[in-house]
């Protein structure tokens, strides 16, 4: 029972440090299962993943109504981001956990690197005759009660880059939403609120597609799952409403580096191979 009760309050602490960062509880979720608690990576991952589609979900909804959210082109990504969760969920029951500690341990790295990064706000106008056009993959979004319109571009390798975040999400438990907001910012040219938010919406989707495959393995352990999502749940609560009161800007630099040595301190365990 006091396990449980550690693992909810680590939830808890995981969903608070996801959602100030914007990086979601899996970051935190998978090295506090597996190093803290010794849990075996696959079952860390399924748990991670059902987290992700609670914390996705409630937010989602927000922005869908307040008109941020491009559903046409999220529905269309989501294409590339399934295929991928799937082939990543099936590739992670066939690799090593230290294989799977290290390849997460790196991408966590690219992941702090993105999230640090300035983000250039994009406002494409639509050209005619063009892909873009042809998919309907443009719409509006409000600034400061002004309705903007926007179009994406480079479709085909933003499409590509989603296929790669979907896999990553598949095969680590994460959220992977700084590898979508990769594709749909710097490669697609969407406006900075579109492409967060729409990302937002996608995840909770790509979650749920690798999610029955571990399901269906065995790797979801409702003694675990319980604990993780509602402790994440909460956490991400508290931390959108400290988000408003608070100083972003130090607050991801801080984080940064406590994410960058928990994932150092990944990477020696699966080279060690500590992972089970």
């Amino acid at each position: 029972m006091s396990e449980i009760i550690i693992l909810f309050l680590g939830a808890i602490s995981a969903g608070l440090l996801g959602s100030l960062t914007g990086l979601g509880g899996g970051v935190i979720i998978i090295p506090l299962l597996t190093l803290g608690f010794g849990v075996p990576m696959h079952y860390a991952i399924g748990a991670s993943l059902i987290s992700v589609i609670g914390t996705s979900s409630g937010a989602a909804v927000a922005f869908v109504k307040e008109g941020f959210t491009n559903m046409r082109i999220g529905m269309f990504l989501e294409i590339a981001t399934t295929a991928g969760a799937i082939a990543g969920a099936l590739v992670s029951g066939m690799l090593n956990p230290n294989t799977i500690g290290i390849i997460f341990a790196s991408i966590l790295l690219l992941t702090v690197i993105l999230n640090l990064k300035g983000k250039p706000d994009h406002q494409e106008p639509l050209v005619k005759g063009s892909l873009e056009e042809k998919l309907k993959l443009y719409g509006t979004f409000p600034d400061k009660g002004v309705l903007k319109n926007y179009s994406a571009r480079n479709t085909v390798p933003g499409f590509l880059m989603m296929m790669f975040a979907g896999a990553m999400s598949g095969l680590l438990g994460i959220g992977s939403g700084a590898l979508k907001v990769l594709a749909m910012d710097n490669m697609m040219k969407l406006p900075f609120k579109v492409s967060t938010t729409t990302s937002n919406f996608m995840i909770g989707v790509t979650a749920v597609a690798s999610a029955l495959i571990y399901f269906q393995r065995g790797e979801i352990i409702p003694v675990i799952v319980a604990p993780v999502l509602i402790g994440v749940v909460i956490g991400s609560f508290i931390g959108s409403k400290t988000l408003m009161v608070s100083k972003t800007k130090k607050l991801k630099v801080f984080f940064a580096i406590v994410i960058t040595i928990l994932s150092i301190y990944m990477m020696y365990n699966g080279i060690n191979k500590s992972f089970r």
